[in-house]
């Protein structure tokens, strides 16, 4: 982009910024992480355009779901192995029955800063800055801790590039593996009481089963033994994700390379503000968080802005309006994108509107409201004549009690028990298992394609 540099974004406002005591050892950090191999390549990037390029024609369907933070007391691979399993889990529940691939991104590798609602939290009187991700400061509730550590910002690229290693040689080293995909479902559905989920779980078999008796075994064929994978976050920190941005010798371009696909949320999307600068000169796939204060014009404007080409996959709309709301914000968004024919993908984040205060102290989610966005979100698309095109949840790989209901019947009194997320509640491994089978139907009615299109699945 003409005139624009990754370091544009310091001529214009700010928000949501940690301020550090001491620049000097935060400019030292930065320019230490710049001479830093990428942890993404600009070639990944290209290809998950293309593939969401696909989705915004209807073609397919994105999945994104990860951890609200990241954390580095969490840091562990059986909780990466145990996410990147889930999230097989969940896609293959998606590609079944909706007879559509699935693009499958994480919130992983990257996703530790988070904006908060305050900048400073008061505790028994004393009042210390706000906890804003593992990578600026520690949740721990004392002045050392809530000072925001340059130091930080170095361990949290070691950690993205170990979690990346580890989920690329999962990816396409066997763990993939479709047959081993689908029975490590059958213990949710021996479980289950819904005759539905049972139905869904003999399709795989049946296909499997199909594919066999066809000569098609998932040893002589790599693609049902691996699968593309790719990372995402918010692109928050602006510091970092400028002293992470490289240009791609093959082309000139440049990319932030510390994640596949960035997002701008819904506190930093301002038109003139400098996260919406640094994004729109990245080449990236980009995520614009979507919320109830957001105008219909001014949703133009910034997607004119950050895709002045009109490409194809390079914006998604990701929307988080909370249960009770989506009816009365969405359409108006869906008709304004429609009438200007901008290309776009619609993905419902069903997690961040729905948080309330549970009666014994606990921030959390009802599963119920959760189900209700989602399936008022394809209900309005498919009202409007337009595609409902992913799905964007916090969650992990393991058994915790963040969020309640689901069939596990999570009530306020389990939170306790094992309340483990360092900001917002997750869906656990079953709940987005769950999710996944109660909303496969949705996707199905709202799909324009058949299943010829699973033909591009990864």
């Amino acid at each position: 982009m003409k005139n624009w540099k990754p370091n544009s974004w310091r001529a214009k406002t700010a928000k949501h910024l940690p301020v550090y005591e001491n620049e000097g050892k935060l400019n030292e950090a930065l320019r230490e992480i710049s001479k830093f191999p990428p942890l993404v390549f600009a070639g990944e990037t290209r290809t998950l355009k293309h593939m969401l390029g696909e989705v915004s024609e209807g073609k397919a369907f994105l999945f994104q779901g990860g951890d609200c933070a990241e954390s580095f007391e969490e840091f562990h691979p059986d909780n990466i192995r145990d996410l990147f399993k889930v999230i097989l889990q969940v896609s293959l529940i998606l590609t079944v029955s909706s007879h559509l691939p699935i693009v499958k991104i994480g919130r992983v590798a990257g996703q530790f800063s988070k904006p908060r609602s305050s900048s400073t939290e008061v505790i028994n009187g004393k009042e210390l800055p706000s906890y804003l991700g593992d990578n600026i400061n520690g949740m721990k509730f004392d002045e050392q801790s809530r000072r925001p550590d340059p130091a930080r910002l170095l361990k949290s690229y070691s950690q993205s590039a170990s979690t990346l290693n580890l989920l690329r040689a999962f990816s396409q080293g066997g763990f993939a593996d479709l047959s081993k995909v689908h029975l490590w479902n059958m213990d949710f559905v021996n479980k289950s009481a819904d005759k539905k989920f049972k139905e869904i779980q003999n399709k795989v078999m049946e296909a499997l089963n199909f594919m066999h008796a066809c000569g098609i075994t998932i040893e002589q064929n790599r693609r049902l033994r691996t699968v593309n994978f790719y990372t995402s976050h918010e692109a928050l920190h602006l510091p970092y994700e400028e002293a992470m941005t490289r240009v791609d010798s093959t082309t000139g371009e440049h990319h932030d390379t510390s994640a596949h696909f960035l997002w701008i949320g819904d506190r930093t999307r301002q038109i003139d503000g400098a996260h919406v600068e640094f994004c729109k000169g990245i080449k990236n796939p980009i995520g614009i968080k979507c919320g109830p204060s957001l105008d219909s014009k001014d949703l133009i404007k910034l997607i004119e802005v950050l895709n002045p080409e009109d490409e194809a996959g390079r914006i998604t709309l990701i929307a988080r309006f909370g249960h009770d709301k989506v009816e009365k914000f969405l359409p108006k968004l869906i008709q304004a994108v429609k009438k200007s024919n901008k290309k776009v993908i619609w993905s419902c984040d069903p997690m961040h509107g729905n948080t309330i205060k549970s009666t014994t102290g606990f921030k959390t989610r009802p599963f119920k409201d959760i189900i209700s966005e989602v399936k008022s979100f394809f209900d309005v698309h498919q009202g409007e004549g337009t595609y409902a095109g992913g799905l964007h949840i916090e969650m992990t790989g393991k058994n915790v009690t963040e969020c309640i209901g689901g069939a596990q019947n999570i009530t306020d009194k389990d939170l306790s028990s094992r309340y483990h997320t360092h900001c917002d509640p997750r869906l656990n491994a079953n709940q987005a298992i769950e999710l996944a089978f109660l909303i496969s139907e949705e996707i199905k009615k709202n799909s324009k394609y058949s299943i010829n299109s699973i033909r591009k699945a990864s």
